[in-house]
C-alpha cells in the first residue's frame, strides 16, 4: 500500500509562490510516475505537470514557464514549485503516484489566489 502527503497548499496574493510538497511512503519500487492534478470548482480534475523517475517533465499549456515540477528520489518525494500565480490557479492540488498500473491519490491540498 502506498501512502500520499500534500502540504503546502495556503492563500497567496496573485503574482505570488507557492510550494507544494508531496511524500509518498509504503511499498514503493524505484520505477514510477509523480504528478499533480488540480480541480477547481465545478470543473474537471486536470493534470498540471508529471515527472518521471528519470526526471522527464510534462506541462499543462496553461502553467508552462511558471510552474516547475521536481523530486527527490531518495525522499520519494515530488514539489511543485508555483509562481506569478494568478486567481484561476485556485483549485484543490492533488498529488499522484502511478506505480504498476495503479494510480495513488493524496488529499489534496487548497490553494487560492486572491487579494
Amino acid at each position: 500500500q502506498v501512502q500520499l502527503v500534500e502540504s503546502g497548499g495556503g492563500l497567496v496574493q496573485p503574482g505570488g509562490s507557492l510550494r507544494l510538497s508531496c511524500a509518498a511512503s509504503g511499498s514503493i519500487f524505484s520505477i514510477y510516475v509523480m504528478a499533480w492534478y488540480r480541480q477547481a470548482p465545478g470543473e474537471q480534475r486536470e493534470l498540471v505537470a508529471s515527472i518521471t523517475n528519470g526526471g522527464t517533465t510534462n506541462y499543462a499549456d496553461s502553467v508552462k514557464g511558471r510552474f516547475t515540477i521536481s523530486r527527490n528520489n531518495a525522499k520519494n518525494t515530488v514539489y511543485l514549485q508555483m509562481s506569478s500565480l494568478k486567481p484561476e490557479d485556485t483549485a484543490v492540488y492533488y498529488c499522484k503516484l502511478a506505480l504498476l498500473k495503479v494510480d495513488y491519490w493524496g488529499q489534496g491540498t487548497q490553494v487560492t489566489v486572491s487579494s
